[in-house]
C-alpha cells in the first residue's frame, strides 16, 4: 500500500492548520475589538464583518480556475503570500473605514488559498488513498478552529492587547507560507484551455446536485452556529456556553474523520456519506425537541459527528466527478456552495426568528436538512454511481 503520510502532504496538512489557526485566532474577538476600539454598535460590526464572508464567496470560483489554469506552485504561494500580508494591516489600520476595507478584502486571500492548498494536497496523495487522505487533512481545519479561539480569548483575557493576537496570526500564516514554499509537487503539464470562458470553467456543473445538499447542509448549520449563542442565553440561560458548544462539536468532528477515514480507505465514499447525513440529521432534530442543556451540547456532538462524515466524503465526490484538470474547480465549487448556505442560515434564520422566533427558526434547519437528506436518497447517490470517473 501507498505511504500517505509522505513529507509533502504532512507539510500542506501542516500549512492548512496554520492557514485555519490564524484566521480562528482573531475572529472571535473582531467584534469586541470593534465595539472597543472604535465604539461600534452591533448592526456596524455585522456589516464591517460580513464583507469578509462575500468577497471569499466571490473568490473561490475564480480560485479554481487559476488552480485549474496555471501552475499550482505558483496560485497557492502567491494566494498564501497576500492571506498572510493582509494580517499586517489589522496591526496598521487606524480608523474603523480603513480596518472595514482591508478585513473586507482579506476575504478574497482567505477564500483562494484553501482552495488552493486542499487541490494540492489532492496533488501530493497517492491516488489509491486519496478518498481517506482527504478525510485526516480535514482534521487540520478542525484542530485548529477548536484550539485557536481558546488561545486567542486566553490572551485576550491575561494582557487584553489586540495587537499581540494580530501578530500571532501574522507570525503563524508566515510559517504556514514558509512550510509551503518547501513543498515538491509532481511535475504536470498545464495543458491551456483554448474554449471561451464559460460557466463550467467556474462551477462543476455536473456537481451541481452534490452541491445543492451542500447548500442545504451549509444552511442548517448556518443557522444554529450563528443564533445558538443569544438562544442559549436568552432562552436557556446559558452564559458562556458558546465555546464549549463549538468544543464538543470539534470533538465530534475529528472523532468521526478518524472513524470514516477507515471505511474511505476501502473506497465506501458513498456509505460515509449515507451515514453522515442521517447522523446530522438526528442532531438538528434533537436540538430542535429538546429545549435545554441535553439537547444543546448534544445536538453539538451529534451534528459534528455527521459532518466529519459528510465534509470528506463530498469532496471525494467532488472531485471524483471532475476530470484531474477541473480539481480546482471541484474543490472551489464545493467550499462556494457550503459558503451559499452559510449565508442563507444567515438570513434566513434571522427573518425567522425575528418574525416567529427561535423554534421555527431551529425548525426551519431541520427541515432543510431533512429535504437535503431525502434529495440526496432520491437522486444524488445514484446521479453520483452513474457519472463519476474513478
Amino acid at each position: 500500500m501507498e505511504r500517505l503520510w509522505n513529507s509533502n502532504y504532512v507539510k500542506v496538512w501542516c500549512a492548512n492548520f496554520m492557514i485555519f489557526f490564524s484566521f480562528m485566532v482573531v475572529t472571535p474577538l473582531l467584534p469586541l475589538y470593534l465595539s472597543e476600539t472604535y465604539q461600534a454598535d452591533k448592526e456596524t460590526i455585522g456589516l464591517v464583518l460580513s464583507g469578509y464572508t462575500l468577497t471569499a464567496l466571490l473568490a473561490r470560483p475564480i480560485a479554481g480556475y487559476l488552480v485549474d489554469s496555471f501552475p499550482r506552485r505558483i496560485v497557492l504561494l502567491t494566494s498564501y503570500f497576500l492571506f498572510f500580508a493582509f494580517f499586517a494591516g489589522y496591526l496598521i489600520a487606524g480608523t474603523m473605514t480603513l480596518f472595514a476595507i482591508i478585513r473586507t478584502a482579506h476575504g478574497a486571500p482567505m477564500g483562494s488559498v484553501t482552495v488552493a492548498n486542499s487541490t494540492s494536497a489532492i496533488d501530493v496523495l497517492p491516488s489509491s488513498r486519496r478518498a481517506e487522505g482527504i478525510g485526516y487533512y480535514g482534521l487540520s481545519n478542525n484542530l485548529a478552529t477548536s484550539i485557536a479561539p481558546t488561545v486567542g480569548l486566553l490572551i485576550y483575557d491575561t494582557i487584553s492587547n489586540y495587537n499581540v493576537i494580530f501578530l500571532i496570526a501574522l507570525c503563524t500564516s508566515c510559517i504556514g507560507l514558509c512550510i509551503n514554499a518547501t513543498v515538491r509537487f509532481p511535475a504536470k503539464e498545464i495543458i491551456p484551455n483554448k474554449d471561451p470562458l464559460s460557466f463550467d470553467r467556474f462551477f462543476l456543473v455536473k456537481g451541481w446536485s452534490e452541491g445543492l445538499v451542500m447548500v442545504c447542509v451549509g444552511t442548517s448549520y448556518g443557522v444554529l452556529a450563528t443564533y445558538l449563542a443569544i438562544y442559549g442565553k436568552e432562552i436557556l440561560g446559558i452564559t458562556a456556553g458558546t465555546g464549549a458548544w463549538f468544543a464538543v462539536l470539534s470533538g465530534g468532528l475529528i472523532l468521526s474523520r478518524l472513524i470514516g477515514a477507515r471505511s474511505l480507505r476501502k473506497g465506501k465514499v458513498v456509505e460515509n456519506v449515507n451515514h453522515g447525513i442521517l447522523i446530522s440529521l438526528f442532531g438538528y432534530l434533537l436540538f430542535a425537541t429538546l429545549k435545554n442543556n441535553w439537547g444543546y451540547y448534544g445536538a453539538a456532538i451529534i451534528i459534528g459527528l455527521g459532518n466529519g462524515h459528510i465534509w470528506p466524503g463530498m469532496q471525494t465526490m467532488f472531485i471524483n466527478l471532475a476530470p484531474n484538470n477541473k480539481r480546482g474547480t471541484a474543490n472551489s465549487s464545493q467550499l462556494t456552495c457550503w459558503d451559499i448556505g452559510m449565508g442563507l442560515g444567515v438570513v434566513l434564520g434571522g427573518l425567522a426568528i425575528h418574525h416567529t422566533g427561535y423554534s421555527s427558526a431551529f425548525w426551519f434547519a431541520f427541515a432543510v436538512n431533512l429535504f437535503g437528506v431525502l434529495f440526496y436518497y432520491i437522486y444524488v447517490k445514484r446521479h453520483y454511481l452513474r457519472n463519476r470517473l474513478r
